[in-house]
């Protein structure tokens, strides 16, 4: 794909005739991806891209991220940085630029875009949802559709007259955070004082600005898994069912259960997010599946934490399909081939070097399989792995990762 493509094309929702014009029609491989965030779901990502012989450049704050390990090159820089942005870009001029993170200066990647570097989804698909304001207001306020009721506070006593009209329980979350940070629920008056300083504790950026949620008595909380194509229809994997706690996934499982009139209402509410931000790849969207409706939860414009459930389940795991979508490859068929679940390995105590015990315990049961990240150091309830099983039920699965992940302790090196 020609880098210099013209900039009148940034930002568009991309049709046949412009993806011939950059080049994306017929993509010749390798192509050159440059990841902005490098945890786990970034590793997988390369593994992916890798397979298919492209180049990936790893870029992350700090060094040895998950996905620098396998990456071809790296690059340890602050993406709030524009100008840092700017030099890597000059110094490795990539084909892709496909953000893993929300801490990172979405102005610049518009920018970047104008040059003629394909931003993934879009840049300004990126700007949106990297701050929960803004693809809230996208979502309720242009698109009109169901959200839980919310509202933002900057100041703690913003904060408390808010959480009295939204009332009691309700959810307070940074507007820019990422894997729960910063999320909790707030039961009384008491405890927002509390749900102000954990909130800006997990901000990511310099905004204190702060998002309080009505509290959804669901039946389920779901993942679809949609991807986007440059010149194809939007496709979607089956619903993923997940558990969460202190806002981060525990566990994931797939199929959620789900009446096929909700899930066509859940699809449909997708594909119209989507539209509205076009670009192509794939976004998980998040849902609140309730007797009566369906709400809209957030969106993630990349492969989801929750669906790892994935790399077990389907024929193409989330990161194959995300590369497929980017780089305008086929997708002729997702197939789920069995019910299959996640569950999260956490560390329990700070930890400056990494191991793991109880592995062979873990992997000694059959349909069972496992991810460590490698990240190199640890601190209490951060994400080290995630452990993956397959079962003839959902109940059989979600057993399985569960007893697994019991299994295995995060210890010093």
């Amino acid at each position: 794909m020609p880098r210099g493509a013209e900039g009148k094309y940034a930002g568009r929702v991309y049709n046949r005739w412009t993806c011939r014009q950059l080049g994306i029609h017929r993509m010749r491989v390798p192509q050159k991806l440059m990841l902005l965030g490098s945890g786990e779901l970034g590793k997988e990502f390369v593994i992916a891209a890798q397979r298919l012989g492209n180049w990936a450049i790893a870029v992350d704050r700090y060094d040895n991220a998950p996905a620098m390990q396998v990456a071809d090159e790296k690059e340890v820089i602050s993406m709030l940085s524009g100008e840092e942005l700017q030099r890597v870009v000059d110094k490795h001029k990539p084909n892709f630029i496909v953000p893993e993170i929300e801490a990172i200066r979405t102005e610049k990647l518009l920018e970047l875009e104008k040059e003629g570097i394909i931003v993934i989804p879009t840049a300004k698909a990126t700007n949106y949802t990297m701050n929960r304001d803004r693809i809230r207001n996208l979502v309720s306020g242009e698109l009109r559709i169901r959200t839980a009721k919310y509202d933002y506070a900057s100041t703690l006593a913003e904060l408390i007259q808010v959480s009295e009209k939204i009332g009691f329980p309700n959810v307070v979350k940074p507007v820019m955070s990422s894997s729960g940070k910063g999320q909790s629920i707030v039961r009384d008056a008491k405890e927002v004082e509390k749900a102000w300083k954990y909130a800006l504790e997990g901000s990511r950026g310099h905004s204190q600005k702060l998002i309080v949620e009505e509290f959804v008595d669901f039946d389920v909380e779901i993942t679809l898994l949609t991807i986007k194509q440059w010149d194809g229809p939007t496709l979607f994997c089956p619903p993923i069912a997940h558990r969460q706690e202190r806002g981060d996934y525990q566990e994931s499982w797939q199929p959620a259960p789900m009446s096929e009139q909700r899930l066509k209402e859940a699809q449909a509410i997708a594909e119209k997010v989507t539209n509205a931000l076009g670009g192509a790849g794939i976004f998980g969207v998040e849902f609140f599946i309730t007797k009566n409706e369906v709400i809209f939860s957030e969106l993630s414009p990349r492969p989801h934490d929750t669906g790892m459930v994935t790399l077990i389940s389907q024929n193409l795991n989330e990161f194959e399909l995300h590369l497929r979508a980017i780089l305008n490859l086929p997708i002729p068929k997702i197939e789920q081939f069995y019910p299959a679940a996640s569950a999260v390995i956490l560390a329990q105590e700070k930890l400056d070097s990494v191991a793991y015990e109880g592995v062979t315990d873990a992997l000694s049961e059959s349909d069972v399989d496992l991810r460590l990240f490698g990240k190199p150091d640890a601190r209490p309830f951060r994400r080290m792995g995630v452990t993956l099983a397959k079962g003839k039920t959902v109940q059989e699965a979600r057993e399985k990762a569960l007893k697994a992940a019991s299994k295995i302790t995060v210890v010093s090196a």
